[in-house]
């Protein structure tokens, strides 16, 4: 089932300044509610396994329901111009981010870039096959473990600090090879009308157990984020312990949904009472219906229920010109364009000044599992491997 914007796709400067205002520091109106039907849509799930992947998400934009606020950090017009020709992979999809690039490349008359879009899975395989005759300069990853793939295989430059101090070290690769630009919460969607927050555990292990959620739980294994969660709970509770608790699920009655997106609309339905998503569903849920839904978020402590994912960039071994690489990559941490990702997708800004959109705790009130490299969440293939035997997929 697609899910997608009412806005149609486009990647003129002039929708953007629309929708981000016309100076570089900007109050913010907020988000237009998206649409249900509309015709452009994000593929950001990587498929593992022979899984069906490429979920399309629905995409927020516009004004949000949400108010106003002033926006600090550094404006693209505090930032070094672009200039040259830059070839960018991005296994972000062209609905989501197309606009944003446009915009930058729109706002330097001497700059050209060229996009290629795919899966993120499918661009690490093709930037690995293509070797040093790849023409790619920056590759942006919907998740941290793709780019971490890369670094491993020397295939990344190291960023200069001036770039990396943007965000908080554990947004970053601790060798400076890749950096985060927004980043994803995992979380427990609950419909208010059968569940009040205090109802939702706040250990991700006690779900099984719990019988309030007989029949009432919904997941969607498919989906890649799902997957990198329960690569979290393998390293943070071992094999047989989520072996276990995959199979509790299946004894409670979960029910399958294809994407996330499918699970917030069907717990906002009163369809299921709860689920397991990324945070930001419930986010595009609520600004399509109003924050009246009957519609909740909670979060997990410590566990892998709680693992906080980001999107990110690198600039490859194969640029042809590494300052000019860096820089775009600092672009995507400008004021403008963590705005930008916060009203049109609603994930986290991790330029600290940057507040995320909606009824959302900040980065520093969220409480992730410690000691977990995010680059690890990509080795999917044990995972898959447990999915399968355990009758999950």
């Amino acid at each position: 089932m697609d899910e997608s914007d009412s806005v149609p796709p486009g990647r003129t400067r002039r929708r953007f300044l629309q929708a981000t205002a016309s100076a570089g520091i900007i109050g913010v109106a907020g988000c237009n509610t998206p649409g249900e039907d509309g015709t452009e849509t994000e593929t950001e799930t990587e498929t593992a396994g022979g899984s069906s992947g490429d979920s399309p998400e629905q995409i927020g934009s516009g004004n949000s329901p949400f108010g106003d606020r002033e926006l600090s950090g550094v404006s693209m017009s505090e930032m070094p111009d672009l200039e040259g020709e830059l070839t960018l992979y991005s296994g972000r999809g062209e609905a989501l981010v197309g606009e944003l690039v446009g915009f930058i490349e729109d706002r330097y008359p001497d700059l050209t870039i060229r996009p290629l879009y795919n899966s993120a899975a499918e661009l690490v395989n093709q930037i690995e096959t293509e070797g040093q005759n790849s023409p790619a300069d920056v590759f942006y990853s919907v998740n941290a473990g793709a780019l971490g793939r890369l670094a491993e295989r020397d295939r990344t430059q190291t960023l200069p600090q001036e770039v990396l101090e943007f965000v908080p070290q554990n947004f970053r690769a601790p060798d400076g090879s890749w950096i985060g630009t927004s980043g994803r919460a995992r979380s427990i969607p609950y419909n208010t009308n059968t569940f009040s927050e205090s109802d939702i555990p706040d250990s991700i292990m006690a779900f099984p157990e719990t019988d309030a959620f007989d029949g009432e739980l919904g997941w969607a294994p498919t989906y890649s984020s799902f997957q990198a969660f329960i690569t979290a709970m393998r390293i943070l509770e071992g094999e047989e312990a989520t072996r276990e608790w995959l199979s509790g699920m299946q004894e409670l009655g979960v029910s399958q949904y294809g994407d996330e997106f499918q699970i917030a609309r069907a717990v906002a339905d009163g369809e299921i009472s709860a689920g397991l998503t990324n945070h930001y569903y419930i986010q595009r849920v609520l600004a399509r219906r109003g924050t009246g839904t009957p519609l909740g978020t909670a979060f997990t402590q410590g566990d892998a229920g709680a693992v906080f994912n980001v999107a990110g960039a690198c600039v490859l071994d194969t640029a042809a010109d590494s300052t000019l690489a860096a820089n775009f990559v600092r672009h995507l941490l400008s004021a403008e364009a963590q705005d930008y990702f916060a009203r049109t997708t609603f994930e986290y800004p991790l330029v600290p000044e940057i507040e995320p959109i909606g009824r959302l705790p900040t980065i520093d009130e969220l409480n992730p599992p410690e000691d977990i490299d995010l680059s690890q969440l990509a080795d999917l293939e044990e995972t898959i491997d447990l999915l399968r035997e355990t009758g999950v997929l």
